[in-house]
C-alpha cells in the first residue's frame, strides 16, 4: 500500500466502510485477461475472517470463470467527493475504501445460501429478511473467503473547496 498516512487499521473503522459501501467489484481471472463485474454484497466478520456474498442469476460468465480458477480480488468505495485545488495537482478526491483478495465459491448448500441471502440484505438495506428453499433456488450465490484485505480514507484537505 502506498500513501501509508492514509491507511486504516481499526477494524470497526473498517467494518463501518463495508457497512456503508453498496457495491463491491470483484476481478476474476479470465485466461490472460483479468474481469472486473461491479456486485452487491454482503459480508461477515467473524473470529478475525472476512467473508464476502454475492448473489447472481443462475447462469452467466463470471460462474464459469470462478470454476476455472477461484482466485479473486476485489474493492469498494464510499463517501467519494471531488476538490479543487488552486492548481491542476492540487485537485482530488475524497474516499473511503477496502480492498482485497480471496477465493470465491458458488455456494450450493440451500440452508447456507438462505443465510447468505440474509446476510446480503442486511448489509444493503439495514433490515432482516427471511428467505426459503424457493427463493434461494431462484439464484447462484457466491462466498468470498477473503485472504488479505487493506482499507483506505482520504479526507478532505484543511482549506480545499468542494
Amino acid at each position: 500500500m502506498t500513501k501509508r498516512e492514509r491507511e486504516i487499521t481499526d477494524i470497526q473503522e473498517i467494518l463501518a466502510i463495508l457497512d456503508k459501501c453498496k457495491v463491491v467489484h470483484i476481478g476474476l481471472v479470465d485466461k490472460d485477461q483479468p474481469y472486473i463485474v461491479p456486485m452487491n454484497y454482503g459480508y461477515t466478520y467473524e473470529n478475525g475472517q472476512l467473508t464476502l456474498y454475492l448473489h447472481g442469476a443462475k447462469k452467466g460468465y463470471k460462474y464459469d470463470l470462478i470454476q476455472a480458477n477461484p482466485k479473486v480480488c476485489f474493492e469498494m468505495e464510499c463517501d467519494t467527493m471531488p476538490f479543487e485545488g488552486k492548481v491542476a495537482c492540487q485537485y482530488g478526491m475524497v474516499y473511503s475504501s477496502v480492498m482485497g483478495k480471496g477465493t470465491a465459491e458458488i455456494v450450493e448448500d440451500v440452508e447456507e445460501k438462505i443465510e447468505a441471502m440474509a446476510i446480503l440484505m442486511k448489509t444493503q438495506t439495514g433490515k432482516d429478511f427471511s428467505f426459503n428453499e424457493q427463493l434461494v433456488s431462484i439464484v447462484n450465490v457466491i462466498k468470498i473467503h477473503v485472504t488479505e484485505f487493506t482499507a483506505k480514507k482520504r479526507p478532505m484537505p484543511e482549506g480545499m473547496k468542494k
